[in-house]
């Protein structure tokens, strides 16, 4: 637009000069300068719409992860990598920091970025994927809905193991319902695996434990653990087996895994059963299954990674495509992998098809998990 206005302005006036003697052209006026004056400034402001409007919009710009656990944790590792590799495959190439934000299992995080942080598409969450247990049990702590967080997508699935204390007596989760006192378990708070999984255990075979909740993450966990404040606790099986100190504590017998939550046995766990053939085992009823699977879904939903609710649809599929990249960019699976980490990775469209869906409960179910999960 600009060179074809310079052209027909200029060559008009070309026109001019070179045609004084004709008589038409002494009969055409001169332009007044301000017109000349309007036409460049209005030439120029076009030039820089155009300019402007080919600019990436994440050009220049930082995009923030916030992450709802304590550094070194799991989530925070995934987020520090997805903050090293992301930002070249955003158009623009953004820088990308992650900042953590720990608290009540992800919760304040959650909070935040649904109510405080801007939906511009700068910042993004690492948050527990079961947190959406608290909003169907009518938390007062939530402030969000679930389905309407922006789910750009999850780095792995997170089925959980449950360990124990290898010095206590507790050799399998018969030894625990035949304990006459319930072991001690640590967890942040409601509605994360270190909570739920023992509740789903006495609600569908009858062990009861001993939850303690409050710690700030993993590594007060650990730490509760190796003090002997606890002996007890559900991880998932990717973090328990790519960091420490559960290498160290495997090395030492110090634990005995005596759950695992999967469909299937992992790989790494061949001998260790699953809930699922616990419950076969103890022939535990239908509706009860039903209530584990609406709880368990949560490890499908994996390591997700969100934004504030409202985003623009066209950054949120950038952010989308960026995270797909990234999933199969050789330096980050290189990094990764030196972290004993597997990639296992869900896009944002499934993601939030499964939490719409999983936030729709029959009122029965959503009746039961109240009750389970009261503190």
């Amino acid at each position: 637009m600009k060179d074809l206005f310079r052209i027909r302005f200029f060559d008009s006036c070309s026109d001019n000069r070179k045609s004084k003697s004709g008589p038409a052209d002494q009969k055409r006026p001169r332009r007044p300068k301000w017109v000349v004056v309007v036409a460049i400034v209005f030439t120029f402001a076009m030039c820089g719409a155009v300019a402007h409007a080919q600019t990436p919009f994440y050009q220049g710009k930082t995009i923030t992860i916030v992450v709802g656990y304590l550094a070194g944790d799991g989530y925070d590792i995934w987020a520090r990598l997805l903050a090293a590799h992301m930002g070249k495959h955003i158009p623009g190439n953004p820088n990308m920091i992650a900042q953590n934000m720990p608290g009540a299992g992800s919760m304040i995080a959650a909070n935040s970025i649904y109510n405080v942080s801007k939906p511009d598409g700068l910042t993004m969450a690492a948050i527990g994927p079961s947190l959406y247990l608290d909003q169907l049990i009518g938390k007062k702590e939530v402030q969000f809905d679930w389905a309407k967080f922006g789910w750009v997508g999850s780095t792995e699935n997170t089925p959980w193991l449950f360990y124990m204390n290898a010095n206590t007596p507790f050799k399998s989760i018969d030894d625990v319902r035949k304990a006459k006192e319930a072991p001690k378990c640590s967890a942040t708070s409601s509605g994360t695996s270190g909570h739920f999984i023992p509740k789903l255990l006495e609600e569908a075979v009858g062990a009861k434990f001993t939850v303690v909740m409050g710690y700030q993450g993993g590594a007060e966990q650990d730490l509760a653990f190796e003090r002997g404040e606890v002996v007890c606790r559900a991880l998932s099986i990717p973090t328990f087996f790519a960091r420490e100190p559960f290498t160290t504590w495997r090395k030492k017998n110090m634990v005995r895994i005596l759950l695992q939550t999967g469909r299937k046995r992992d790989a790494k766990m061949p001998d260790v059963p699953t809930i699922h053939e616990i419950m076969n085992e103890h022939k535990t009823p239908a509706s009860t299954r039903a209530l584990v699977t609406a709880i368990l879904a949560s490890g499908d939903l994996g390591r997700p990674f969100v934004t504030p609710p409202a985003i623009p649809a066209e950054r949120l599929k950038i952010l989308r495509e960026g995270f797909r990249k990234t999933m199969t960019d050789p330096a980050f699976l290189a990094d990764v992998k030196a972290r004993k980490l597997e990639v296992d990775p869900d896009n944002g469209e499934e993601l939030e098809a499964l939490a719409k869906e999983i936030v729709s409960q029959p009122r029965e179910i959503i009746d039961r998990m109240k009750k389970l999960l009261a503190e």
